[in-house]
Protein backbone atom coordinates (compact mmCIF):
# COMPACT_ATOMS: atom_id res chain seq x y z
CA UNK A 1 0.00 0.00 0.00
CA UNK A 2 0.94 3.54 -1.07
CA UNK A 3 0.51 4.42 2.63
CA UNK A 4 3.04 2.14 4.15
CA UNK A 5 5.71 2.61 1.65
CA UNK A 6 5.89 6.23 2.15
CA UNK A 7 5.98 6.20 5.97
CA UNK A 8 8.43 3.06 5.84
CA UNK A 9 10.32 5.23 4.15
CA UNK A 10 10.57 8.04 6.35
CA UNK A 11 10.96 6.01 9.40
CA UNK A 12 13.52 4.06 7.78
CA UNK A 13 15.51 7.55 7.28
CA UNK A 14 14.77 8.55 10.77
CA UNK A 15 12.59 11.53 9.72
CA UNK A 16 9.31 12.63 11.92
CA UNK A 17 6.13 13.93 9.74
CA UNK A 18 7.20 17.35 10.45
CA UNK A 19 11.12 17.09 8.98
CA UNK A 20 9.68 15.09 5.80
CA UNK A 21 6.94 17.96 5.16
CA UNK A 22 9.99 20.75 5.71
CA UNK A 23 12.31 18.66 3.26
CA UNK A 24 8.75 18.69 0.70
CA UNK A 25 7.75 22.15 1.18
CA UNK A 26 4.53 21.06 2.64
CA UNK A 27 2.72 21.11 5.84
CA UNK A 28 3.08 18.23 8.64
CA UNK A 29 -1.03 17.52 8.33
CA UNK A 30 -0.04 16.95 4.01
CA UNK A 31 2.55 14.04 5.31
CA UNK A 32 -0.49 12.55 7.94
CA UNK A 33 -2.76 12.68 4.74
CA UNK A 34 -0.24 10.64 2.43
CA UNK A 35 0.52 7.77 5.31
CA UNK A 36 -3.03 7.81 5.87
CA UNK A 37 -4.74 4.22 4.72
CA UNK A 38 -6.80 5.04 1.76
CA UNK A 39 -4.19 7.82 0.38
CA UNK A 40 -4.18 8.12 -3.32
CA UNK A 41 -1.24 10.30 -4.53
CA UNK A 42 0.13 11.17 -7.75
CA UNK A 43 3.51 8.88 -8.82
CA UNK A 44 4.95 12.03 -8.93
CA UNK A 45 4.14 12.96 -5.07
CA UNK A 46 5.10 9.28 -4.07
CA UNK A 47 8.64 9.94 -5.88
CA UNK A 48 9.26 13.35 -4.66
CA UNK A 49 8.46 11.89 -1.23
CA UNK A 50 10.55 8.80 -1.52
CA UNK A 51 13.57 10.80 -2.87
CA UNK A 52 13.46 13.07 0.08
CA UNK A 53 13.90 10.00 2.31
CA UNK A 54 16.64 8.36 0.02
CA UNK A 55 14.99 6.07 -1.90
CA UNK A 56 13.77 5.44 -5.46
CA UNK A 57 10.54 4.53 -7.11
CA UNK A 58 10.45 1.14 -9.22
CA UNK A 59 7.58 0.09 -10.65
CA UNK A 60 7.29 -3.41 -12.62
CA UNK A 61 5.01 -5.05 -14.80
CA UNK A 62 5.49 -8.62 -13.94
CA UNK A 63 3.49 -11.52 -16.20
CA UNK A 64 0.80 -13.32 -14.56
CA UNK A 65 1.08 -17.09 -14.06
CA UNK A 66 -1.99 -18.68 -15.12
CA UNK A 67 -4.38 -20.59 -13.06
CA UNK A 68 -4.55 -23.13 -15.63
CA UNK A 69 -2.70 -26.58 -15.38
CA UNK A 70 -2.16 -26.35 -19.22
CA UNK A 71 -0.15 -29.72 -18.87
CA UNK A 72 -3.59 -30.73 -17.83
CA UNK A 73 -5.19 -29.52 -21.08
CA UNK A 74 -2.87 -30.69 -23.21
CA UNK A 75 -3.09 -34.09 -21.54
CA UNK A 76 -7.05 -33.65 -22.32
CA UNK A 77 -6.44 -32.46 -26.15
CA UNK A 78 -4.17 -36.04 -27.26
CA UNK A 79 -7.99 -37.62 -25.89
CA UNK A 80 -10.11 -38.78 -28.93
CA UNK A 81 -13.29 -37.17 -28.55
CA UNK A 82 -15.18 -40.50 -27.15
CA UNK A 83 -12.24 -40.61 -24.56
CA UNK A 84 -13.34 -37.10 -23.43
CA UNK A 85 -16.72 -37.90 -23.36
CA UNK A 86 -16.34 -41.06 -21.05
CA UNK A 87 -13.63 -39.44 -19.31
CA UNK A 88 -16.29 -36.10 -18.26
CA UNK A 89 -19.12 -38.63 -17.63
CA UNK A 90 -17.09 -40.24 -14.75
CA UNK A 91 -16.04 -37.02 -13.70
CA UNK A 92 -19.51 -36.02 -13.52
CA UNK A 93 -20.53 -39.07 -11.79
CA UNK A 94 -17.93 -38.67 -8.66
CA UNK A 95 -19.18 -35.13 -8.41
CA UNK A 96 -22.30 -36.09 -8.07
CA UNK A 97 -21.38 -38.54 -5.01
CA UNK A 98 -20.02 -35.79 -3.55
CA UNK A 99 -22.98 -33.78 -3.91
CA UNK A 100 -25.12 -36.26 -2.34
CA UNK A 101 -23.08 -37.28 0.09
CA UNK A 102 -23.19 -33.36 1.11
CA UNK A 103 -26.72 -33.54 1.12
CA UNK A 104 -26.54 -36.51 2.96
CA UNK A 105 -24.77 -34.90 6.15
CA UNK A 106 -26.69 -31.69 6.04
CA UNK A 107 -29.85 -34.04 6.77
CA UNK A 108 -31.36 -32.74 3.49
CA UNK A 109 -32.15 -36.29 2.13
CA UNK A 110 -33.56 -39.23 4.19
Amino acid sequence: MIHELIRDARRDAGFTQAELANRLGTTQSAIARLEAVGANPRVSTVMRALDACGRDLSIEAIPRRSSIDETLVAARLRLSPGDRIKSFERAYAETRKIALAGRRARGELV
